[in-house]
């Protein structure tokens, strides 16, 4: 078995684990849930050609009574992004199409990127993502088993809470999930767009270990560090960012600026991640980083005069 066969393997269970199970062709029955693939190896991790699996995280209830449920994917190309617009080939029912998922695809594995917010009485329930690409069909079901339950807000071991993300200064901050839109801006087709956000982080509250002399480390009641990424969500044309994960200023309250540029004009969602120490995806348990959408609305440029 060669090294992109293994990874295959190892990659293929955790994605059962997550929810994520292929679905090639078959059907789902009330209550089956996800089906698994008869033949996981038809879809290798490969630079273009292979497919996209959503990924369900797990579910979370809001201070309003309702219930999150956090959805990230899993695209194997290595090197193909691939755009998949809103409709047949990429889908949530019931009640969609278009309940808020990306319609862009970086490569790899990208956690929490959108969250479905369901009434508290949807026990019972499922939701089921449809993603087509390069041919091949995999579906997701997202319900609210409460074995699958998840905590992206504080970590119950050592009280650990995700990064706090603002856009100005002492303005609101937000944590955790995404949840509507944190953000709008206005750019112009090939005219560079300043994208700044404060970001700061508590760290774990309770069972830190004191720094260790020489190595670094972090005790409690330090600050700890941030990491900020800027990446395409929707949009119908390409984005280049300067600086996609750009220097965080920690003396100037966490300020941390990227700037992209847009080629088309239209509608873009762009998505801001601000991870600590746990990593992606905490790490698999869900907490703690947090993922914000910004909106940009991109008009043309402007046409010049000859000789201007």
């Amino acid at each position: 078995m060669t090294r992109v066969d293994k990874l295959t393997v190892a990659v293929f269970g955790l994605l059962m684990l997550a929810g994520a199970v292929l679905v090639h062709g078959g059907q789902r029955g009330p209550g089956q849930g996800q089906l698994p693939s008869p033949f996981p190896l038809a879809n290798p991790v490969r630079e273009h050609g292979s497919s996209i699996t959503g990924a369900f995280e797990g579910w979370y209830s809001n201070k309003d009574g309702s219930v999150g449920l956090l959805v990230g994917y899993f695209n194997r190309n290595t090197k193909q992004e691939i755009d998949i617009p809103i409709g047949p080939n990429n889908r949530i029912e019931p009640g969609g199409p278009d309940l808020g998922q990306p319609t862009h695809f970086m490569t790899g594995r990208q956690w929490g990127v959108f969250a479905v917010k369901v009434p508290k009485d949807f026990a019972g329930k499922e939701l089921a993502w449809t993603i087509i690409a390069n041919g091949q069909t995999n579906v997701i079901t997202m319900h609210t088993r409460a074995d699958w339950i998840v905590s992206p807000f504080e970590d119950p071991a050592n009280k650990n809470t995700p990064p706090a993300i603002r856009f100005q200064p002492g303005g609101p901050v937000f944590l955790g999930p995404p949840s509507g839109t944190a953000a709008s801006f206005d750019a112009v087709v090939g005219e560079p767009l300043p994208l700044t956000v404060y970001a700061t982080d508590e760290g774990p509250k309770v069972n830190v270990p004191d720094p260790t002399p020489g190595r670094g480390g972090r005790g409690a009641g330090l600050p700890a560090p941030v990491v900020v990424s800027w990446s395409v969500m929707r949009g119908p044309g390409a984005v280049k960012f300067e600086n996609p994960r750009p220097a965080i200023e920690t003396e100037n309250g966490g300020k941390a600026t990227a700037t992209a540029y847009f080629a088309a004009p239209g509608e873009y969602i762009l998505r801001v991640q601000g991870n600590d120490s746990t990593g992606d995806g905490g790490g698999g348990f869900q907490c703690c980083w947090t993922n914000a959408h910004v909106r940009v609305a991109v008009t043309p440029a402007k046409a010049t005069k000859p000789g201007i």
